[in-house]
C-alpha cells in the first residue's frame, strides 16, 4: 500500500516520525508538503500521530493513477465552495442562525434532509430575488484548491459533476464559470420578484444525488474503480458510496467514519496526490 501524507503543518521532523513507523521502501514527494510512502506498512501509531499534528493520511493501492479517472463529482456548499449558500440567503432575511442551525443538524445525519430543507426554504419567503446574486457576488468564494483540482480533472479528461442539496441560481453559474460538464441542485420558487418558500419540482436528496451519478457514470462507460466523490455532509453518504474513492472533506464524522478517506486540513488539489 501506499501511504500519502500532506498537510499545512507537515513538517520534516512528522515525515521523519511517519517514516520509522511506515517502513516504506521509498519516499516520493508529491507536492510540496505532500509525499507518497511507497509500500508502506499499517502501524497503529500512524493514525493518532496523524491526528494529533493535523496532517490528513490515506492508506491508497499501487497502481492508482489520476490519468485513469473517469468522473469526479463533488458536493457544492461547503465542499466546492466556503459558505452554504441557504445560510447566507437566512442571514438576507435576518434568519441566518435559525436555518443555519438546521442545516448543521441536516449535515450531521441527525434530521431527514428533505424536511431539513423545506423548513429552511420556508423560512426565506418573500425575501427578494436579487439577494441570490448578492449572495453569488459578495459572499460565494471558492474553496482553496478548487480550481487547481479542476485544472487536473480537465487536463487528464476527467468529466465533472457537481451535485448540490442547495440551488440552482448557483450551481448553474458555476457550472458557466468553471466549466464544469454535469450538474443537480434544487429549484427555488419566485414569484413577483420574490421567493416564495416553496421548491418547484422534485427535492435533491441524498437518493438524488447518488441516482445522478450513477447516470453520468452509465453515460460515460467508465468502470466505478475510475470515479470519485467528495462530499462534506450525511447527504452525500449515499452519492459516496457509489464511487472507487470517496473523501470526506472538511467533513461531519459520520461521513469520515463511512469515506474511503478524509481531507480534514488541505484544500481540495490534496485530492491529485491520493493518485499516482
Amino acid at each position: 500500500m501506499n501511504l500519502v501524507v500532506q498537510g499545512p503543518a507537515l513538517a520534516s521532523g512528522d515525515l521523519d516520525a511517519l517514516v520509522l513507523l511506515a517502513k516504506p521502501r521509498a519516499v516520493v514527494q508529491v507536492a510540496p508538503r505532500a509525499f507518497r510512502l511507497a509500500g508502506a506498512m499499517k502501524n497503529e501509531g500512524i493514525a493518532p500521530l496523524c491526528e494529533a499534528r493535523r496532517i490528513d493520511h490515506a492508506w491508497r493501492e499501487e497502481g492508482r493513477r489520476f490519468a485513469d479517472l473517469r468522473l469526479l463529482a463533488m458536493d457544492m456548499d461547503s465542499t466546492l465552495i466556503t459558505i452554504e449558500c441557504i445560510d447566507e440567503l437566512g442571514d438576507f432575511a435576518g434568519r441566518k442562525a435559525e436555518i443555519a442551525a438546521i442545516t448543521a443538524q441536516a449535515m450531521r445525519g441527525e434530521i431527514e434532509y428533505q424536511e431539513s430543507l423545506r423548513r429552511r426554504v420556508r423560512a426565506l419567503a418573500n425575501l427578494p430575488e436579487t439577494a441570490l446574486q448578492d449572495v453569488y457576488d459578495q459572499r460565494l468564494k471558492l474553496t482553496p484548491g478548487a480550481e487547481e483540482l479542476i485544472a487536473a480533472c480537465k487536463k487528464n479528461g476527467v468529466q465533472l459533476l457537481l451535485v448540490s442539496g442547495g440551488f440552482t441560481f448557483f450551481t448553474e453559474r458555476l457550472k458557466a464559470r468553471l466549466g464544469l460538464d454535469h450538474t443537480i441542485s434544487n429549484v427555488l420558487e419566485v414569484k413577483a420578484g420574490k421567493l416564495t418558500g416553496e421548491l418547484v419540482g422534485a427535492i435533491v436528496d441524498a437518493d438524488a444525488k447518488a441516482g445522478r451519478f450513477r447516470e453520468v457514470l452509465f453515460s460515460l462507460g467508465a468502470k466505478q474503480e475510475q470515479t470519485v466523490a467528495i462530499g462534506d455532509g450525511a447527504n452525500d453518504l449515499k452519492m459516496m458510496a457509489e464511487a472507487g474513492l470517496s473523501v470526506a472533506f472538511h467533513a461531519k464524522p459520520v461521513v469520515r467514519a463511512a469515506a474511503t478517506c478524509a481531507l480534514s486540513w488541505c484544500g481540495l488539489d490534496a485530492v491529485v496526490n491520493l493518485f499516482e
